[in-house]
């Protein structure tokens, strides 16, 4: 996008910067149905003036905010010429951004449209890419370390892109097999108590881990690929006395596993594999009194070479917008009450029940 001096002058202490879109890009693909995205940046930046006639927009207000504005633009016009259409969603997070990048809060390495044109799987008519800068380098940290913790709150795509990548690693002959696994920990309920048989009861606690790979992956080949094993979804338990060679390895929900249980995972790695570990420590199931194998490996593998930590915030929900201000509110909760999940760590919570 080009700027183009204009006639008006802005008032003492105000800077102005007037665009003009390229004839290719029609302006609903810049402004969003019904100026939807127009009034994304409208509002992430209060203090400024931005008006548009035919395919020029221009831009009044403090110089910081109209030099951002012209960033968000510029980033904006990139994404679109990959022929990848801008949401209300990306706006907003290409806005946040650059102005973590203006404060000195992000080193500001990746731009927005870097982070959001990073395509890591295309299957079924959809393509899927990384949505925050946090993201980008957790998916980044995957190609290049041998073993990577995906470490965050709900919501912020930690299995999800770890399945992606092990999808793609699986398409590209990288690896010959995907494990997906998780701890047989129950949120508040007993796998005893459920009918059937024990694969029956084990199956709904894998169920997410079965719906992610329908999203990246044809139905019908699911059950083929895990009838030969190039897929396998199994308890934690099932990993014991193992080796895992030429496979990509996923252990999700780590924050329920005992330290016992997180040696045993990690030192099943074999030859040409990776491990990919995602949980949340602030939504820890376990028995009381019994740590979590994800917060102790922290103290114990940081900073051990090919080893890498991948930290996942609020900011990088990308459930509904309610869900981050929900683990923003927690966290509050948390920090102002000496508590964890809202109960008293490792005691008893004001009614007198333990807490967990």
């Amino acid at each position: 996008m080009t700027q183009t001096p204009t006639a008006h002058t802005p008032a003492q202490g105000q800077a102005r910067v007037q665009f003009t879109v390229p004839a290719q890009h029609p302006m609903v693909t810049v402004l969003g149905s019904g100026d939807s995205l127009l009034r994304v940046i409208e509002k992430a930046f209060p203090g400024a003036d931005i008006h548009v006639r035919g395919n020029e927009i221009s831009a009044v207000g403090d110089a910081t905010d109209v030099a951002l504005i012209s960033r968000v633009f510029d980033e904006m016009m990139l994404v679109l010429r990959t022929g990848q259409p801008m949401t209300e969603d990306a706006v907003e997070r290409s806005i946040a951004m650059l102005k973590a990048s203006e404060s000195g809060e992000s080193d500001g390495q990746e731009t927005p449209a870097q982070v959001l044109t990073q395509n890591i799987l295309s299957s079924r008519g959809r393509t899927i890419r990384p949505k925050t800068l946090n993201q980008k380098r957790y998916v980044d940290a995957i190609d290049k370390h041998t073993i990577v913790f995906g470490i965050g709150p709900a919501g912020t795509g930690k299995t999800y892109l770890a399945m992606a990548k092990a999808v793609q690693a699986l398409q590209s002959k990288q690896v010959n097999r995907i494990i997906l696994t998780r701890p047989a920990v129950e949120a508040g309920e007993r796998l005893g108590f459920l009918p059937g048989t024990l694969y029956e009861k084990i199956d709904p606690y894998l169920r997410p881990l079965y719906d992610a790979l329908h999203d990246m992956l044809d139905p019908d080949s699911i059950p083929r690929l895990m009838a030969a094993g190039t897929i396998e979804v199994a308890p934690l338990a099932y990993m014991r006395g193992r080796t895992l060679n030429d496979a990509f390895i996923i252990l999700d929900e780590a924050q329920n596993t005992s330290p016992e249980q997180m040696k045993m995972f990690l030192t099943r790695l074999g030859f040409d594999s990776k491990i990919v570990i995602t949980g949340d420590v602030t939504q820890v199931d376990l028995p009381d009194g019994t740590k979590s194998g994800l917060r102790q490996v922290q103290d114990i593998l940081e900073g051990v070479d090919d080893v890498h930590f991948s930290r996942l915030s609020s900011h990088d929900v990308v459930r509904h917008k309610l869900v981050g201000r929900i683990v923003d509110a927690y966290e509050k909760y948390d920090s102002r009450h000496g508590t964890e999940n809202g109960t008293h760590k490792g005691g008893r919570n004001r009614s007198g029940h333990k807490g967990k």
